[in-house]
């Protein structure tokens, strides 16, 4: 089973950059991974999703245009680029490891990925 390890998180004003890494371990290239975010007094959200190939990506309506997912197989790490970023992007961000999922709306569920890290904090000051 794979495990995760995040890495990345920091405070950064708002319209800074950010670059969050995910190391995992095991059999990396045949999982769907995923980024999701937990804020202050909210939910766990869906953030962005890619496929084990790394063909296909999807995003939250709050990360289009401003994140980007990327993955490379051989080094057993997922990325996620955070520009432009704002105050309401403050959350522990989680990096997850699936299955292949069939649909675009499968990749939104939390419920399909079973292997979680143990998150990194963004802070963004206004």
């Amino acid at each position: 089973q794979v495990q995760l390890v995040e890495s990345g998180g920091g405070l950064v004003q708002a319209g800074g950059s950010l670059r969050l890494s995910c190391e995992a371990s095991g059999s990396f290239r045949w999982y769907t991974m995923a980024w999701f975010r937990r804020a202050p007094g909210k939910d766990r959200a869906f953030v962005t999703a890619i496929n084990p190939s790394g063909s296909n990506t999807y995003y939250a309506e709050s990360a289009k245009g401003r994140f980007t997912i990327s993955r490379d197989n051989a080094k057993n790490t997922v990325y996620l680029q955070l520009n432009t970023l704002k105050p309401e992007d403050t959350a522990v961000y989680f990096c997850a490891a699936g299955p292949p999922l069939a649909s675009q709306r499968a990749h939104y569920s939390a419920g399909n990925y079973r292997t979680w890290g143990q998150g990194t904090q963004v802070t963004v000051s206004s």
